[in-house]
């Protein structure tokens, strides 16, 4: 096994040295030092106990991420977003799945803990629970993801739920469609508020009267959203269009739509929300409000990275826009390839 001694003894320098540059230490090394021991240590192959590491400068190295569901394409693509950032500030992810279960979430919460993570993001499925009391008492640098929650410390990154949803309803109302349904998130939980409020407010602002009627509460999933389109669009009064809060409901509605004969879009319009990969090679392609992954991601682990360089920083609220992606759904034109110039969204 190669030793940390060897590496010194090929690049002619202390041990001491050599833990100064692999530990990013004093910038009083010599280049030619540097460059002789990063020699050394690709020439032996050498690589660094990551336990003694952690207990010598008391870090891990490891960010936690809990998530509602990873099997939900939107929860997938975040969180491949936040590893990509992670793993370039040479930071590994530790992922939770909580299966929309209060529980696990809390024994995740409680798993990472134990392992000493450097850094903690949450994405609630339900909002607060039990898993707040196994943050109580410790000092783990802690992050909200897509929801918003009183909890003490914690940053939140958002996105503008309510923006985006008032500008997909303006959107479908600009085709001339009038009769304007909402199939929504869980109740309770900020998305679902917000967007349900923006989806509200677009009528109201066009004059026209929101009919409860015609909103659906339901989880954010495929056979979800396929039983409240069945629902709706089986009304005498159905709808004409619909705001659908995820693109994995919208998914579900796209099939109930086809089983009662309706066509999309020339019967029912159709916008939804998230902008997951998948969105795009649906027939016809589904308009939706795009959120910026990647920014969530890059702004979810750079704040954790300050936090842990400083643990005075205080929490921030960052709140991204969505953008508007027209296709085939609402009656825009469907391009080659599922996709179409983005407008900013609201």
């Amino acid at each position: 096994m190669v030793t940390r001694r060897d590496v010194a003894r090929l690049a002619g320098t202390s041990e001491a040295m050599v833990s100064y540059v692999l530990n990013d230490g004093p910038r009083g090394v010599a280049p030619a030092t540097r460059e002789r021991i990063l020699a050394a240590v690709k020439e032996l192959g050498y690589r660094p106990n990551a336990v003694a590491r952690s207990l010598k400068t008391s870090r891990t190295m490891t960010l936690g991420l809990v998530v509602p569901d990873n099997s939900n394409p939107f929860f997938a693509e975040l969180a491949r977003a936040i590893e990509d950032v992670a793993f370039e500030a040479g930071y590994t992810l530790l992922l939770g799945n909580a299966m929309d279960r209060d529980e696990r979430e809390a024994a995740y919460i409680r798993i990472f803990i134990d392992r000493q993570v450097d850094g903690l993001i949450v994405a609630p499925a339900h909002g607060i629970g039990s898993w707040v009391t196994e943050l109580a008492g410790t000092a783990v640098p802690r992050l909200v993801l897509d929801r918003e929650l009183e909890l003490p410390g914690a940053a939140h990154v958002l996105v503008d739920n309510a923006g985006g949803a008032y500008a997909a309803t303006e959107h479908l109302l600009g085709h001339g469609l009038s009769r304007i349904g909402c199939i929504a998130g869980v109740p309770g939980i900020h998305p679902t508020v917000d967007r349900v409020a923006g989806w509200r407010r677009a009528l109201a602002d066009a004059g026209q009267r929101p009919a409860d009627e015609l909103l659906v509460h339901t989880a954010f999933g495929r056979a979800e959203g396929y039983r409240a389109g069945r629902a709706l669009l089986a009304r005498p009064d159905r709808p004409e269009a619909l705001f659908v809060a995820s693109d994995e409901q919208a998914l579900g509605v796209l099939r109930a739509a086809a089983e009662l004969g309706l066509r999309v879009p020339q019967d029912l319009a159709l916008c939804a929300f998230d902008g997951i990969e998948g969105s795009a090679y649906t027939v016809p392609a589904l308009t939706t409000m795009r959120q910026p992954f990647e920014q969530l991601g890059r702004a979810a682990v750079e704040w954790l990275l300050a936090k842990i360089a400083d643990p005075g920083l205080a929490p921030s609220r960052i709140s991204h826009a969505t953008t508007l992606v027209a296709r085939g759904s609402c009656g825009c034109p469907d391009p080659l390839g599922g996709d179409s110039a983005i407008s900013a969204g609201r």
